[in-house]
């Protein structure tokens, strides 16, 4: 009945997501690749977890 008021487990890690992307693109413009390379892989398998959520 009240179903509308849960959150949605897909807009959160697509947030997640994009917030990670977004901090991995600031680190390689600053010259930080170790940073670079640890946000990606987190943002990586945030994308895994969002693609196993749409299935």
């Amino acid at each position: 009945m009240f179903g509308w008021l849960k959150p949605d487990p897909k807009k959160k890690l697509q947030k997640a997501y994009e917030h990670k992307l977004q901090q991995a693109m600031e680190a390689a413009r600053n010259g930080d690749m170790r940073a670079n390379a640890t946000l990606t892989e987190e943002a990586e398998s945030l994308l895994a977890e969002l693609k196993q959520h749409s299935s």
